[in-house]
């Protein structure tokens, strides 16, 4: 995990020149709001104020999590096997809104239960699925050292073919309830306040929920200042790999874009991991989840959309990249005060 420390500031200058571009547009100041900081963070990372996101890869992190044996969802894990092989075959929900958005998708087996036939699924297994957190640890804390190089490693390739950004995806039966657990310790929140109903729980379901969340934070009193640690205990593969993921984008300088709650649990985790990582982070959208806001208050990330989404499977986090790329068709080409002979708006206190 030594490459973790290797995250270099973003870079600042480029970051001033990006916010200089937007201001010599005719326009209000900050007219296109949390847009116009959005490319500006993106500016930094790149290093240059002519930002690029041509080529954009949305990553499915596949996993499996044995506290489904709580009746905590209304599906068990052979649904992850099969949304894993919809979205390997090109015809999920992910798929059909990358298709539009130009964007690749590529679907990582970090620990489903089952083995997936199918050529287009990276596998990258640790285990079929994690332990059950209720009776005991996810995992071993080597495994979640393994979940999170996972993560970094696929950026490190990503880098190498020349992607620009990418969107931190998931897909796993159970995993609202590893994420509210990684949550709840991390915000030192209670259960109760970060624990939502997942892909539809009635209040009969919620409430068990909640009690199996409590039961696991109490056996494997995992610690907030151990973020490894708090993977291990009470967290997911998919989980581990994200925040890998998030660390990736700081080591190999690519902007990563956080989904739903789960991706904006990993994010935390990973900015507890390294700070420098949050200037690597986008919030794509606020998640429907009651942790969702939260997470990302914490660390210091305003959601671009808000639409009640909570779909999973990445789909918020590729919902930006059209916005985004509106707003940089008027940051690289919309006429500019000194194209009509008009004085800059200033800001005024």
């Amino acid at each position: 995990m030594d490459t973790v420390l290797k995250i270099a500031p973003a870079d600042r200058e480029a970051y001033r020149a990006a916010k200089d571009r937007w201001d010599s547009i005719a326009k209000p100041l900050e007219g296109l709001g949390t847009l116009e900081e959005a490319v500006q963070r993106i500016a930094a990372v790149q290093g240059s104020a002519d930002v690029d996101i041509g080529s954009r890869c949305v990553v499915i992190m596949c996993a499996d999590n044995g506290v489904t044996a709580e009746g905590v969802t209304q599906s068990d894990s052979s649904v992850t096997a099969l949304c894993a092989a919809a979205m390997a075959d090109g015809t999920s929900s992910i798929n059909r809104l990358a298709e539009v958005y130009r964007a690749e998708v590529l679907v990582v087996d970090v620990g489903m239960e089952s083995d997936v036939e199918n050529e287009r699924i990276l596998s990258r297994k640790i285990s079929r699925g994690t332990g059950n957190i209720a009776a005991g640890p996810a995992m071993t804390r080597s495994e979640a050292e393994r979940s999170v190089q996972i993560g970094i490693d696929i950026m490190r390739d990503l880098k190498d073919r020349g992607v620009k950004i990418a969107a931190a995806g998931e897909m796993g039966i159970g995993n609202t309830t590893t994420a509210a657990a990684v949550a709840a310790v991390l915000l030192g929140r209670s259960p109760g306040d970060v624990t939502g109903r997942g892909a539809g729980l009635d209040s009969a379901g919620l409430k068990r929920k909640t009690a199996v969340i409590e039961k696991a934070i109490r056996i494997n009193r995992p610690s907030p200042d151990d973020p490894l640690g708090v993977i291990a205990g009470v967290g997911g593969f998919d989980i581990g790999a994200m925040t890998g993921m998030f660390l990736g984008g700081g080591i190999y300088g690519i902007p990563v874009i956080i989904d739903g709650m789960i991706s904006a649990a990993a994010a935390l985790l990973a900015y507890r991991l390294a700070p420098a990582v949050r200037a690597y982070m986008l919030a794509s959208h606020s998640p429907g989840e009651p942790a969702g806001r939260l997470l990302l208050a914490e660390i210091g990330l305003r959601p671009v959309i808000d639409a009640g989404l909570h779909l999973g499977e990445g789909t918020g986090a590729v919902m930006l990249l059209p916005v985004l790329d509106g707003a940089l068709a008027v940051y690289r080409s919309a006429h500019r005060f000194a194209d009509i002979g008009l004085e800059r708006y200033k800001k005024l206190v």
